[in-house]
């Protein structure tokens, strides 16, 4: 049971984490007082990250217990890989980059392998 709320605190604080990387702004960047980016894109992929590492540790928090399993395993992979993937291909269809088409090919090729 500690594990499990141990878990569960933890996807709340990556969660908080994850929604305030999402909705990054100056302004909310001002108003912590931290330095701020040019870009949303870097907030937005590492907030989708930690919106994956919620997922994971809420999914583990909830799996029955095997002996013979440790840690988050190919789900929570699965999740983190998707999230962080998927806000890339957004970023990449409607986040009006300024790249190279040599970026594009960058960017592509690593949101399809995720």
């Amino acid at each position: 049971m500690k594990k499990r709320i141990t878990l569960l605190v933890d996807a709340g604080i990556n969660l908080f984490l994850a929604v305030l990387l999402l909705s990054f702004s100056p302004a909310l960047a001002d108003f912590f007082g931290v330095p701020s980016a040019q870009s949303n894109f870097y907030p937005n992929i590492l907030g989708a990250v930690f919106m994956g590492i919620t997922l994971a540790l809420i999914i583990e928090a909830y799996r029955k217990d095997t002996s013979s399993h440790s840690g988050l395993g190919l789900i929570g992979a699965i999740c983190i890989n998707l999230c962080g993937g998927l806000m890339l291909l957004l970023w990449l269809l409607f986040g009006e980059l300024k790249l190279a088409v040599k970026g594009y090919m960058f960017l592509g090729s690593l949101d399809l392998l995720l």
